[in-house]
């Protein structure tokens, strides 16, 4: 039986508005952008550099996480990094994504939720107080021209720069997951069901997955 529901979403498809919705039919707890403050506030690394640094992995963050190296220099101090000192010499990005691991297996384990975003699908896959059984995955994807225009509408993006932001953090977002998780995002063998959300509209794509949730 699913007890657990992971949302990963392009951005500008609605996949928050979605997620919340669904929390909010099986009045379940919805998490997102709640991870955050809540990794900041174990680890000891300040929510704006969290945010910052989740996805935002480039190719000389990849090549320093590969030599094994740290950003975090001795003697750095946590008021202008953010950084907690007192944490174990890994590579930033892998501390901003341990960090949130934890929290995500922690709110796991309180009972049946609904998890945005940060490869939530794949560290509950591996979590062994989770039943790989007890995991609905969900990808939300939509054309890049309906993304461009909720980019616009709900989110404030400059209409002339738009669609190369939109591409952007998606880029980022497949960059975070494919690091972290050695598998390829998006990929539909990684997900129990993916919805276009410009074909059936925000609503209905939550109905589905509730309905999905129910009859699992």
């Amino acid at each position: 039986m699913k007890k657990y529901i992971t949302i990963s979403r392009e951005y500008g498809s609605g996949g928050h508005s979605i997620g919340k919705l669904v929390a909010e039919k099986l009045n379940l707890p919805f998490y997102d952008s709640e991870i955050i403050d809540m990794a900041a506030k174990d680890s000891g690394l300040s929510p704006e550099f969290i945010q910052e640094t989740e996805q935002n992995i480039s190719s000389g963050w990849l090549y320093t996480m590969l030599l094994g190296a740290s950003y975090a220099a001795p003697g750095t101090s946590g008021i202008t990094t953010g950084v907690n000192t007192s944490l174990p010499t890994l590579p930033l990005a892998d501390q901003v994504f341990n960090a949130q691991r934890n929290v995500i297996i922690s709110l796991a384990k309180k009972g049946p939720c609904v998890i945005v975003g940060r490869c939530a699908d794949y560290i509950l896959r591996h979590c062994e107080e989770i039943g790989k059984d007890e995991v609905l995955n969900i990808f939300i994807y939509a054309p890049l021209e309906d993304k461009i225009q909720r980019a616009i509408e709900q989110k404030g993006l400059n209409p002339e720069t738009a669609e190369r932001e939109v591409k952007l953090i998606d880029k980022r977002r497949a960059n975070h997951y494919n690091t972290f998780t050695e598998r390829t995002w998006g990929n539909r063998s990684h997900y129990d069901l993916m919805i276009n959300s410009s074909l059936l509209g925000i609503e209905k794509s939550a109905e589905l997955i509730v309905q999905t949730m129910k009859n699992s």
